[in-house]
């Protein structure tokens, strides 16, 4: 496929994650005071979206737990600054085994499974207008940490995202996540044209180098809406690659704590760092209200 430049490109900010990154920044933001503000500023810095987890206000630990997502809901709408709001739906689903001669002795520690009813009841009560479907079970970089989400899951929560009007985001760890997805676009329990958030780099996914993330990007139906990012130190360049390659871009974080060598970041330094490359590139950055026109997106208040 030839590259097509895009020349309206959205920025998702990745706030703070679900990942065990607290102790390693202090700009990490743990209560939902902190996580609000940072998302605040981020949509000054440019970002039209922003993409939230919830932690324990205390030790940083990521939580799912519905009154910490209200209060940040609450926090960002109540801003001064407009921005689409994208709440994770990936909690919920973590399973750790045990040692290789005994798998079936899960561990505690680590272990989080629960029904898709639990998994997307805070969506359904503060009602976003993005809540994101990773779309398939995939090892992470921890030697028996399972990420899980059945074909069955998945399509218990994509039509609960479906039936609440909030659009979900497909993440796509590898080219078979985005297979599932166009299944799903096709059996109606996702609505087309879907939105995908390509997430390269992450052990042990589609790696990030551009031939992988061609081929991802390939596998992209034509008429659907994608960003993209990747981890650690090719972040900013991948802002670079995505809008060259036709797509939308994820800053933040969750992904990166750095902006250059030893350069601790906050959020806002990356999504303005991200708002240099596009500009420079030749490109305009969209605001809120374009995105949720181009995504047909509609902002409710909670339930």
């Amino acid at each position: 496929m030839p590259l097509e430049m895009n020349t309206d490109v959205f920025i998702t900010c990745a706030v703070t994650g679900g990942g065990g990154t607290q102790d390693r920044s202090p700009h990490v933001p743990r209560s939902p005071e902190q996580i609000a503000d940072s998302a605040i500023a981020a949509a000054k810095a440019g970002a039209a979206v922003v993409h939230c987890h919830v932690r324990d206000p205390e030790t940083g630990a990521p939580r799912r737990d519905g009154h910490l997502y209200r209060e940040v809901t609450e926090r960002i709408r109540a801003a001064d600054v407009d921005v689409v709001l994208n709440l994770t739906a990936g909690m919920g689903g973590d399973m750790v085994f045990g040692d290789v001669e005994n798998p079936m002795d899960i561990q505690k520690a680590g272990t989080d499974m629960v029904g898709a009813t639990e998994r997307v009841a805070h969506v359904l009560d503060c009602r976003p207008e993005i809540c994101t479907l990773d779309c398939g079970t995939m090892n992470f970089a921890e030697a028996d940490y399972v990420m899980t989400n059945t074909p069955g899951m998945l399509r218990a929560m994509g039509q609960m995202m479906t039936d609440s009007g909030v659009k979900p985001e497909i993440e796509a760890f590898d080219t078979g996540h985005l297979w599932l997805a166009k299944q799903l676009v096709k059996e109606g329990i996702l609505d087309s044209p879907a939105l995908v958030q390509l997430c390269m780099g992450v052990p042990w996914g589609a790696p990030d180098d551009l031939n992988t993330f061609m081929a991802m990007v390939n596998n992209v139906p034509d008429d659907w809406n994608w960003s993209a990012f990747a981890l650690g130190r090719h972040q900013q360049p991948f802002v670079a690659a995505a809008v060259l390659a036709g797509g939308n871009v994820r800053v933040g974080l969750e992904d990166n704590l750095m902006l250059g060598r030893g350069n601790l970041a906050t959020n806002e330094m990356l999504v303005e760092n991200a708002v240099g490359i596009i500009e420079r590139m030749g490109a305009k950055v969209m605001g809120p209200e374009a995105v949720r026109e181009k995504l047909g997106l509609t902002k409710r208040d909670p339930a």
